[in-house]
């Protein structure tokens, strides 16, 4: 008769041949963030930000979950251990790494405004003017610490899509997102008709980083490298840049 150990070796042998993982990764992401990620009509997540991790998964050879998180409380649940990673289009900051690690950069892309076509935005446009940033984001910072001392003030929205909503209606005279959040989830839409981005694109290292990164607690180190390792790996086979173009017409990943 086998010993008890030699037993459950040989069946751990057989799950990791038969492509049963016995790691699973769990990941948070922000539930309505499209094409980024939003939650489909079966409540599972989809988007560029699902995929990637997917593909990190299946990279590290590990199972894989992606679980719906507001924004606002990604990093608060992170530390509470109801997730190991969150990849929600974080920026990786100063700020933000004062509470978590993150990962290499998986991609870049400035902010902008959304506006009506045809605005001109310069100091004096954003007096009396209402922007709409999502809650507890980079966007939200820059706008409070620039804008709201030349007289805007700030709308702040749960879900980005919200703040398209109230620009559509006029409750609100900009819309302050990630640029290709903007592009694809509004102005290519028949809601976007009308509307345009305004004033320049805005890419201060010190508010929106070095791009975003999946975030991790700070003692898991060994998660950390294995998914930069994974990062470096979907790159060079081809596998970041498939699931790029299934969602974007250009590069984000950024110089």
């Amino acid at each position: 008769m086998k010993k008890p150990s030699l037993l459950l070796g040989a069946l751990a042998l057989a799950l990791f041949s038969a492509g049963v993982h016995a790691e699973t990764l769990r990941f948070a992401t922000d539930a309505s963030y499209p094409p980024f990620s939003k939650q489909g009509p079966d409540g599972k997540m989809i988007g560029f930000d699902p995929d990637i991790a997917q593909a990190l998964c299946a990279a590290m050879k590990v199972s894989c979950e992606v679980l719906p998180q507001d924004f606002d409380g990604a990093i608060p649940a992170l530390n509470a251990r109801k997730y190991d990673a969150v990849i929600a289009s974080m920026n990786i900051t100063d700020e933000r790494k004062k509470a978590v690690n993150f990962t290499d950069k998986y991609y870049n892309m400035p902010s902008r405004l959304v506006g009506k076509a045809g605005i001109t935005v310069n100091d004096a446009w954003f007096k009396g003017r209402k922007i709409g940033v999502l809650r507890s984001s980079i966007q939200e910072k820059y706008a409070r610490d620039h804008w709201v001392k030349l007289g805007a003030t700030l709308v702040s929205y749960g879900k980005a899509p919200e703040s398209f909503l109230d620009l559509k209606s006029g409750r609100i005279d900009a819309s302050f997102v990630d640029a290709a959040v903007g592009d694809t989830d509004f102005l290519k839409t028949p809601n976007g008709k009308g509307f345009a981005f305004a004033g320049p694109e805005y890419n201060d290292a010190k508010y929106f980083g070095e791009g975003a990164g999946i975030a991790v607690r700070k003692a898991d180190t060994a998660l950390l490298a294995r998914l930069n390792k994974a990062l470096k790996d979907i790159r060079a086979n081809g596998t970041y840049d498939k699931i790029q173009k299934k969602y974007f017409s250009f590069d984000i990943y950024g110089k």
